[in-house]
């Protein structure tokens, strides 16, 4: 492919990402939310083997309406209610294309410069965005996953001496060490705790009150329990926004109990963090300020396309002491006085995310992303108080957020099987329908139906409509029960 070739085809692909989301917009009726494709169906539509010649670029933009499209769910679409929203903005997907274009390189700050900087620049303008105060020095991570490792790895080595440096985890000190993080916490803090070494027996999930937040007396009592047993308590993790029901930990309670034992304190804000950009929100991490470490996913309902996490620290040396190595193939004369990124986190190799960031807030500006966010806090508002007065309808959890938990219960039925069989049946049958998408999830032994608002596109309308396909689908399965020959009883 010569440039000229790469100008037409690159024009084309523009025009067709462009026509896909005015479709999105004007016509989502059109697109089934959830993709509709089978197992194996998308695959069989390529060939076994690779081309052998080249020059059939051209080919593919046509079998990427053909082929890739109906297996795409569509995560922009207005009726996307499941998981997060997850949207990429149009200024998002032309920093991409600069990231690509350009193919920066951003491990050192001589690799790049503008990579490195940028990124400072950008991390800053969205601390100050968030509330947080200058103690904390941020870096950009790819998933909360990666952060949340980061973060048990310098607990540990804190709590150890830097024992990485010599016996590692055969050290007397770091085979001791224990994690704590609410029963409600996303599992990547349990696969933290375990690619970091601390093993599944030492970490506690301490149990959670009728909100779904940890009881911090629960945390108090376990660690207590620890020392006494001999063992060693590093580090909690506390959860604002929890991912089955956006639940909020009392941070400053938990905080407290960190100081008193010199614990790591990682507070996990990968989804409610973007809510942090509202002043009238940030009393949901009241207590922030005390922590060690911090994690924000702006592109969790920022718009700012994956994958984009923001990594905050207080102790940006200790970051430094222990993910840096420092091999002398990658010394350069800047070092002392430059940030090389390489040794913020756990890659070499950086991609230049910042720029589609710096292009999302040059958009929007802090007021644009304010006003979307209150939008979609409002619908879940408005959704929340119409299910609690509508009969048969629970909602399972409170809705800080826009995050809305509620399952249905026909008149008379009791038995939590026959329950759950019939919430499942409501999201299948919505999400087969190609209407709407949201995901049906656990709740303590309940099942329920996890409703997220937050997509770009979603407004009021959306809402409604999906309120009204779910009690729809609520009517029908309730008829179907009540005309089964075996009909749970009521009682």
């Amino acid at each position: 492919m010569d440039v000229e070739e790469f100008r037409r085809l690159g024009h084309q692909l523009i025009d067709e990402i462009a026509a896909y989301r005015q479709r999105l917009a004007t016509e989502p009726a059109s697109l089934p939310v959830m993709s509709q494709a089978s197992p194996g169906q998308v695959r069989a539509r390529f060939a076994a083997e690779p081309p052998q010649d080249g020059g059939g670029l051209a080919a593919a933009l046509p079998q990427l309406d053909r082929d890739i499209l109906p297996g795409i769910t569509h995560w922009n679409h207005p009726s996307f209610f499941a998981y997060f929203p997850s949207n990429t903005s149009l200024a998002s997907i032309l920093g991409d294309l600069v990231c690509a274009g350009l193919g920066a390189q951003g491990m050192s700050w001589q690799t790049s410069p503008a990579a490195t900087e940028l990124e400072e620049v950008v991390v800053d303008w969205l601390r100050q965005m968030l509330g947080l105060s200058p103690a904390f020095a941020g870096v950009v991570q790819d998933t909360a996953s990666t952060a949340t490792l980061c973060a048990l790895l310098c607990a540990r080595e804190r709590t150890s001496d830097l024992a990485q440096q010599g016996l590692g985890l055969q050290d007397p000190k770091a085979a001791r060490l224990v994690v704590y993080a609410s029963e409600q916490a996303h599992s990547s803090v349990e696969k933290a705790a375990l690619l970091a070494g601390f093993g599944k027996a030492h970490l506690r999930l301490v149990p959670t009150d009728d909100a779904h937040a940890m009881r911090a007396e629960a945390l108090a009592a376990a660690v207590a329990a620890d020392l006494a047993a001999g063992l060693a308590p590093c580090a909690v993790v506390a959860s604002c926004g929890t991912t089955a029901t956006t639940a909020l930990d009392p941070i400053a309670a938990i905080a407290a109990i960190c100081q008193r034992h010199d614990l790591w304190l990682h507070v996990d804000a990968a989804m409610a963090g973007s809510a942090m950009i509202l002043p009238e929100a940030r009393w949901m991490w009241d207590g922030v300020e005390a922590a060690d470490s911090i994690v924000v996913n702006p592109h969790k309902w920022l718009g700012i396309g994956f994958d984009f996490t923001l990594y905050f620290v207080r102790d940006p040396q200790h970051l430094v002491r222990v993910m840096g190595t420092n091999p002398s193939y990658l010394h350069t004369a800047q070092d002392d006085v430059v940030r090389n990124l390489r040794d913020w986190g756990i890659p070499l190799g950086r991609r230049f995310r910042a720029l589609k960031a710096w292009m999302v807030l040059l958009d929007q500006g802090v007021e644009g992303l304010r006003g979307r966010l209150r939008r979609d806090l409002g619908n879940a508002h408005w959704l929340a108080g119409e299910i609690d007065r509508t009969p048969g309808w629970q909602r399972v959890a409170p809705a800080p957020l826009q995050t809305v938990c509620v399952r249905h219960v026909p008149t008379g039925v009791t038995d939590e099987d026959t329950l759950t069989a019939h919430n499942l049946g409501i999201a299948d049958r919505i999400n087969r329908s190609g209407r709407a998408y949201l995901t049906p999830s656990k709740l303590k032994g309940q099942q329920m139906l996890r409703l997220s608002i937050g997509a770009e596109l979603t407004e009021r309308a959306h809402v409604e409509e999906l309120w009204r396909l779910l009690q729809d689908e609520a009517a029908s399965g309730a008829a179907a029960l009540a005309a089964a020959p075996d009909a749970t009883p009521a009682g």
